[in-house]
């Protein structure tokens, strides 16, 4: 029978329960069942295994030295510039990883008096990674050795001009290998590493972060050094979503740990803004992802890349301050300019009949949109629609020239969807989840030809619902405190390692209300006698909701005027079947 609520459309799938393995973890680690099952929905798969991913500490970790194979030669190159003093230039790139990576390489090589300097291209007139005019004026500017950060890898045309003009360059990057690699004179890309390598999930600033690191240890300068550099490691980690296992679940623990009590002035500052105390002892992975990350993201998207550089490396406090309120107010626009955006893009989708279901993905061009903020508006469709979303703005100085960002679903490749239309586009890169590119507007039609092919090759119809995964179903009498810090001390969660998400049947709504925004909406919940709130976020589309429902959500502890609660953040809702 149809529902007459209108529901998200949503596919909620179950990990497979494991009872004997579970009971093991439960005896011998002191886990409660509940998160003994999730450490093995997380892929551990024996004891040892899951008694690295509880105390990451205790893995044994090979050093980069022999993992990253350019990595000795990066060393010899860096400590002969830095030894003749010659002229380093670093090339970053304007998103968080990028302009954290290059934060934390400033500090590093200044540190170890370093004659060095940076340049990030503009995200309007440049795009994404080095060009020739960069190599160029570096070359002018008497610089020897090129250091690019969080870009480079698929810059072929921009090295071989730095190689012609006799400069050294050595690469450190994390995205995907193209065909054919630069000539550069050192590569440090964990994708050249074997997959099940403890580095392999590296961002650009972790790559930025075993360079400095070996480097100070090399020269036996590490003292003083490794707190900051392990700060500007954790937030840009996190806020460029890199996956959170591996070598970066181990220096994450460490990091988050060093973040309230920071000793870099401009996250201090950014602190303050986000409202992150320095009460708390601990700063978790949200605490990043949505109140730090997107604050510096956000000048890298809107605004100029330098007040980010100047934020995390100035030792004045008065620039801290002045800096870290231009992120807020940038941060501000950002977030009017992809409200804004998004409710175009919601009209265009539902009012001129594209064909998203049917071409199994979306592709949607328009003017005047800002390229800073598109990537952000293709994840928030992408939730709600479910498909891969590719979106694209004409060019201010090219309107030849379409330029946007595509992000995709767990069963997509966005990486190879590009690749896919390698001869169509002017430039693309990115990875498997997201990336971006550009192309002549002429080739519109045959792109949007290509993406439904690939489209068609990757997905079956059944695909094209948002995913919602479960950890474990369970009753609202087993949500307790315990099970709350539980999770909590099981941090960092995030990509690839999720925040745990439950579901329990036959749940009754006592009350449901919009927030006073209109936006989200509020639940009062019952279930086995016990009560509880909630909220779902950008939920104002589906209210009201069925009287007695199966939801899937995360616990959220809640303090206010000293009282602490729990409260679940709702991401599912189905109508139950045995009412």
């Amino acid at each position: 029978m149809e529902s007459k609520f209108n529901l998200p459309r949503q596919r909620w799938k179950f990990y497979p329960q494991n009872p004997s393995l579970v009971k093991d973890l439960v005896h011998r680690l002191g886990l409660s069942p509940i998160m003994a099952q999730v450490i093995l929905n997380r892929g551990m798969v024996n004891l040892e295994e899951a008694q690295g991913y509880v105390n990451p500490e205790i893995i044994d970790l090979p050093s980069p030295l022999t993992e990253f194979p350019d990595l000795p030669k990066s060393i010899e190159i860096l400590k002969n510039a830095i030894a003749s003093h010659q002229k380093i230039a670093i090339c970053g790139d304007y998103d968080a990883d990028g302009m954290t990576s290059t934060a934390l390489l400033l500090r590093g090589l200044r540190h170890l008096g370093a004659q060095v300097d940076y340049a990030i291209p503009s995200r309007m007139t440049d795009g994404y990674g080095i060009n020739r005019r960069i190599v160029e004026e570096f070359k002018l500017e008497g610089v020897s050795l090129i250091l690019t950060v969080d870009n480079g890898i698929s810059a072929y045309d921009a090295i071989a001009r730095a190689k012609e003009l006799n400069l050294q360059v050595i690469i450190t990057d994390h995205h995907d290998l193209p065909l054919q690699l630069p000539p550069a004179d050192a590569i440090l890309n964990p994708k050249l590493l074997p997959k099940d390598s403890p580095y392999a999930g590296l961002a650009g600033v972790g790559v930025a972060y075993v360079l400095a690191v070996t480097l100070a240890q090399n020269l036996n300068q590490l003292q003083g050094l490794t707190k900051s550099l392990l700060e500007l490691y954790t937030v840009g980690t996190i806020a460029d979503l890199a996956p959170l296992t591996g070598v970066n679940r181990r220096w994450l623990k460490r990091g988050l740990k060093l973040l309230p009590h920071s000793d870099i002035l401009g996250i201090k500052a950014l602190s303050t803004f986000a409202g992150i105390g320095g009460e708390k002892k601990l700063l978790n992975s949200d605490d990043i992802g949505f109140k730090i990350g997107p604050r510096i993201n956000a000048i890298g998207r809107i605004g100029n890349p330098q007040i980010v550089i100047e934020l995390l490396t100035t030792e004045d406090e008065e620039i801290a301050m002045t800096r870290a309120m231009e992120c807020e107010q940038t941060n501000e626009t950002r977030q009017n300019l992809c409200k804004e955006i998004q409710q175009e893009a919601i009209k265009i989708i539902e009012e001129t009949p594209l064909n998203w279901q049917e071409d199994r993905v979306l592709l949607i061009i328009h003017e005047n949109w800002h390229h800073g903020v598109i990537g952000i508006v293709a994840s928030r469709l992408l939730e709600r629609y479910g498909v891969p979303v590719f979106i694209g703005t004409y060019e201010e100085e090219k309107p030849n020239i379409i330029r946007g960002s595509a992000r995709g679903i767990e069963e997509f490749n966005v990486f190879l969807a590009l690749q896919y239309c390698d001869d169509l586009l002017e430039k693309y890169g990115g990875h498997k989840a997201a990336g971006g590119f550009s192309f002549n507007r002429e080739n519109l039609p045959l792109i949007h030809s290509r993406l439904r092919d690939f489209a068609h090759q990757s997905l079956i119809p059944e695909y094209l619902q948002p995913l919602v995964k479960i950890d474990a179903e369970i009753t609202f009498n087993e949500i307790t405190f315990n099970l709350s810090q539980e999770i909590d001390s099981l941090y960092p969660w995030g990509i690839e390692n999720k925040t745990p998400t439950f579901s329990t049947s036959n749940v009754e709504i006592i009350e449901q209300k919009l927030t006073k925004t209109g936006e989200h909406l509020q639940l009062k919940l019952l279930h086995n006698g016990i009560t509880l709130k909630a909220i779902a976020w950008h939920w104002n589309p589906y209210y009201p909701l069925p009287s007695v429902v199966d939801i899937a959500y995360k616990l959220k502890e809640n303090e206010w005027l000293d009282k602490k609660s729990i409260q679940l953040d709702i991401i599912g809702v189905k109508e139950s079947r045995h009412q």
